[in-house]
């Protein structure tokens, strides 16, 4: 069956992965339960486009234009030698992924203002100055994007800026978050179990509820107006060497 990759399509069940989507419009395009394994999506416009029950394997997206595109339920997972999808030099801004499998994926040098990622497998993952950022003036820049529930297990988040970000709910575990800027985030419930953690702002960050064991507040570069209940007071305090007694 021949397929037209033109903006507005709707394509369903197919496998796509001998078409070639360089430079195509697909602006509002609609896949569901499609394939594409292998796949080198360069230059191609997917602005609005939505993407349900769909397998993008082993997939490279280099300056693909992203933004206000939908995920939901798709896998972008290698089974069999964890390798995961690319994207590079991409715009993401506003894009909304739920339920997807990004395990082993890298995020490399793409815009990211607004992303919001949801119960999404992320282990593994490395964001390599991955921009959550936006200029509003000359020197007015803001940032914004969400990974709530997230599977972020192993991922490598060094130098993540995302203050203000909203990561409830999200695995850290032995996550790297070296020199990351989590400033007045929302940390709740967050697991952190033997994450890397040098370097990292966390002043006015929420970890209520957070997993804290092993985090070590000396390490961090900011604290200060952090948020904690008094139950995890004494893994903080534990972490950081002093014996803490009852009474």
């Amino acid at each position: 069956m021949a397929i037209e990759l033109k903006a507005g399509v709707k394509v369903a069940d197919l496998d796509l992965s001998d078409l070639d989507f360089t430079d195509a419009d697909l602006t509002d395009a609609v896949f569901e339960g499609c394939t594409l394994k292998d796949g080198h999506v360069q230059g191609a416009i997917l602005q609005g486009a939505r993407f349900k029950d769909c397998r993008l394997v082993r997939c490279r997206f280099t300056h693909a234009d992203l933004r206000e595109a939908v995920f939901e339920g798709c896998s972008f997972a290698d089974d069999e030698g964890h390798v995961g999808t690319v994207f590079a030099f991409c715009r993401l801004e506003e894009a909304r992924l739920r339920k997807c499998d990004l395990s082993f994926a890298r995020l490399e040098r793409s815009s990211l203002w607004g992303v919001e990622m949801e119960a999404c497998n992320l282990r593994g993952s490395a964001f390599v100055r991955a921009d959550f950022g936006r200029a509003f003036g000359r020197n007015v820049v803001q940032w914004a994007g969400a990974l709530k529930g997230c599977n972020l297990e192993f991922a490598d988040l060094t130098q993540l800026r995302l203050p203000k970000g909203d990561l409830n709910r999200s695995n850290f575990r032995e996550a790297v978050l070296v020199d990351a800027d989590l400033e007045g985030a929302d940390l709740r419930e967050c697991d952190l179990f033997q994450a890397l953690t040098v370097g990292a702002k966390l002043a006015g960050a929420d970890l209520r509820g957070a997993e804290v064991s092993g985090l070590n507040l000396t390490e961090l570069a900011t604290l200060q107006g952090m948020k904690i209940t008094v139950d995890q007071q004494y893994r903080l305090l534990n972490a950081m060497g002093v014996d803490v007694h009852a009474e």
